[in-house]
């Protein structure tokens, strides 16, 4: 029985860290959220910090997993469909720290081995998913043409998205949330053929 509250203690501590890990990368972005001052918050040393997550990479990888988790819950529900992603895009503006972190570790994903890899193709394909059920939520509202390609538009958009969000980073003046609307109406717009009179 002590065995299972021991449990349910360190699982209670490990959300904790998490959620003090994503303020802190947040506000002061990977390079200044330093493992000392994420411990310092939950009233751990860094070794005890580390004893929840073994490494520096497991921890940040936790934190992008728990932002995707709060923002699903915050800003998607299956009747907002490309509304709730733009939500979260514009939300973004206000985390750069974690579109830094989300940002490095998505190049590095790109290497084979490295720990984030498997993280970022479960998560590739999931948006993927959230953002063909918008375009066919789209069709269906007849907002968007019977006729358009929907895998492309996913992967159209998710790539305009995460290359806004590079170029954010160098440009804070960029409305990331207002492109991708206008890269959605554009395609809306040429989803329907035109009809010669």
């Amino acid at each position: 029985m002590a065995r299972r509250g021991q449990y349910a203690k360190g699982a209670a501590k490990r959300a904790e860290i998490l959620a003090v890990a994503l303020d802190v990368v947040a506000e002061l972005g990977t390079r200044k959220a330093s493992n000392r001052e994420i411990a310092a918050r939950v009233g751990l040393t860094q070794p005890g910090l580390m004893h929840y997550f073994s490494t520096r990479e497991e921890l940040f990888l936790e934190v992008l997993r728990a932002r995707d988790e709060r923002d699903h819950e915050r800003f998607y529900s299956p009747q907002h469909g490309f509304q709730g992603f733009l939500d979260v895009i514009a939300h973004n503006a206000s985390v750069p720290g974690l579109v830094r972190l989300y940002v490095e570790y998505s190049a590095e994903a790109t290497l084979e081995g490295h720990p984030a890899r498997a993280f970022f193709e479960q998560r590739f394909a999931w948006v993927r998913t959230l953002m063909v059920e918008a375009v066919e939520q789209e069709q269906a509202a007849e907002l968007m043409g019977p006729d358009v390609d929907v895998a492309y538009v996913a992967d159209l958009v998710i790539a305009a998205a995460d290359g806004l969000q590079v170029q954010w980073l160098l440009d804070p003046s960029i409305d990331m949330a207002a492109r991708l609307s206008r890269l959605w109406h554009g395609i809306r717009a040429a989803s329907w053929p035109t009809v010669l009179a």
